[in-house]
């Protein structure tokens, strides 16, 4: 049973927010900010397909053992395109409020580089049946305070600017990083934490949804 509802949830997770991503960049044209948002959505989909769609294949075949170096490569380009959609979220910032702060765009594109050169380190061994926890927290920080870093200019924007279109999306983002932190920490231990990737990836589509709303309300001719 558990197998099928995770194996649904993800297909239609993946569906889904690929499909929004692909509406978004057909129907925004010129506007930019939708065009971006939409690819965002796009690399997240088909970022996180490589790790879920072997999932999938494992779970329903009853065979995770066997899947386990592919898992483990599917991981890997995960972590990277989670990296690219959040610098890729932090440039919808940049065009919806119009801000420039060159030292901020430097800081966060060097922890984005800092946390996919940690997650190509053969010392995480990402096809082993059991990878070290110490690397999964030292490529972790860098990401985390990216996140944090972005969190923290969103809610400073949605302030000023009274952004009720993007009113939650930091709460989108803290959640997306407290459910997956835990995972990082006890999945290996306790098995059943992995099970916080499901709220975790919620959070995703809430993110992607408010700005496919957002697109929707401001593009003429959307279908």
């Amino acid at each position: 049973m558990r197998a099928i509802f995770e194996s649904s949830f993800d297909i239609i997770y993946l569906i889904l927010v690929i499909t929004l991503g692909i509406r978004s960049i057909k129907f925004s044209k010129n506007f930019k900010e939708g065009t971006l948002f939409g690819w965002m959505a796009v690399v997240l989909g088909c970022g996180d397909a490589f790790h879920l769609v072997p999932r999938v294949i494992a779970l329903l075949s009853n065979n995770m053992s066997g899947y386990t170096a592919l898992l483990g490569i599917g991981k890997l380009i995960t972590s990277i395109t989670m990296t690219i959609f959040y610098l890729m979220l932090y440039h919808v910032y940049k065009i919806r409020y119009k801000e420039n702060n060159s030292t901020m765009t430097m800081t966060l594109y060097a922890l984005s580089i800092i946390r996919i050169v940690l997650c190509l380190m053969p010392q995480n061994e990402w096809t082993s049946s059991d990878p070290p926890l110490a690397w999964g927290i030292y490529r972790n920080i860098p990401f985390v305070i990216l996140g944090i870093m972005i969190i923290v200019l969103f809610i400073n924007a949605i302030k000023k600017y009274g952004d009720k279109a993007f009113h939650f999306m930091p709460l989108a983002i803290i959640l997306s990083f407290a459910f997956y932190i835990p995972v990082v920490l006890f999945a290996d231990i306790y098995p059943m934490v992995g099970m916080l990737m499901i709220p975790k990836t919620i959070a995703y589509v809430w993110i992607v949804w408010m700005g496919y709303k957002d697109i929707k309300d401001k593009v003429t001719n959307f279908i």
